[in-house]
């Protein structure tokens, strides 16, 4: 649990960091950006999604049973 909390943390940290420099405004001075935050953002938040939904099985939680027909 220790490892996924601490990763999960590093995904929020990641996740605030891209959209941060993602929402920068252009700088044509500087040339094109090479690399793709908004993108990257929306990967650590998938991570970080995933590292809840981890968490909520190591505490009990459960899905519901699937019942075919229904």
């Amino acid at each position: 649990m220790t490892v996924t909390v601490i990763l999960l943390g590093l995904a929020l940290a990641v996740m605030v960091f891209t959209g941060w420099r993602g929402a920068l405004p252009p700088d044509p001075m500087k040339g094109p950006r090479l690399m793709p935050w908004r993108f990257l953002m929306i990967g650590a938040a998938a991570v970080a999604l995933l590292l809840l939904i981890h968490l909520a099985t190591l505490f009990g939680a459960e899905r519901a049973p699937w019942i075919p027909g229904r």
